[in-house]
């Protein structure tokens, strides 16, 4: 069986109605980036970053997956598939796929401020005095800037390890993450789907790397077209 590995971000769940990571400003919802995605932001205001969390949870209770989504989970009927996802939704995982990773946290789970291996499901409201089992402040389990990325190790082996490799609605400027290409052989088939790809030099370098300059939900039907017979 043949390993699908999917590289996922914002434009993916943008179809959705989930608002994306930055806009062109740098601000996040009325917000500096910095002031809620920094560990010097929840040392500064960590009420502030409660709610602004709180509000996007409750914003993902709203939205749904839409039909990208849904295809890549189709998929695994005839193929191995691994998702690895910038996005700290849950749309993938409503939608049917298996095997996920989350680059960045996953909003729907909170963990210990003072250890990130005590994760726990939340799926509501996280606020001041809420605490673990050790009395440690719960905090959004998302990785900010100022804090170390998941998984890279293991996702660039699963990215070595590909047999067709597709990159869906990331503009591959948020690293390190989009550094996985740069680990691809140069043989790899590589499918990129996003309305505004960015025709990077790691792109130019994959012999067999397909451009799909279209929304993640148009570009879905597109590559189930090629890929299966």
């Amino acid at each position: 069986m043949k390993r699908l590995v999917f590289f996922t971000g914002a434009g993916i769940s943008e179809e959705s109605g989930v608002k994306t990571f930055r806009d062109s400003g740098g601000l996040w919802e009325g917000h500096d980036v910095m002031e809620v995605a920094s560990i010097q932001g929840w040392h500064s205001n960590k009420k502030m970053v409660l709610d602004f969390y709180n509000q996007r949870r409750r914003q993902l209770h709203e939205v749904k997956p839409n039909a990208a989504h849904v295809a890549i989970s189709e998929l695994q009927a005839q193929f191995e598939v691994i998702v690895i996802t910038q996005n700290v939704d849950d749309l993938h995982e409503r939608a049917g796929s298996k095997n996920i990773i989350h680059l960045h946290g996953e909003l729907m789970k909170s963990r210990s401020e003072i250890d990130s291996s005590l994760i726990y499901e939340r799926p509501f409201d996280i606020n001041l005095g809420d605490t673990n089992e050790f009395n440690h402040q719960l905090r959004p389990h998302i990785v900010w800037f100022g804090e170390a990325v998941n998984f890279m190790e293991e996702v660039i082996e699963l990215a070595i390890s590909a047999d067709i490799f597709i990159v869906v609605g990331t503009s591959l400027q948020v690293f390190p993450a989009a550094g996985i290409i740069d680990y691809l052989p140069s043989h790899i088939p590589l499918y990129y789907i996003d309305p505004k790809p960015a025709i990077t030099s790691s792109l130019t370098r994959l012999r067999n790397a397909k451009i799909i300059s279209e929304k993640a939900t148009i570009g879905m039907k597109l590559l189930i077209r090629e890929i299966i017979d």
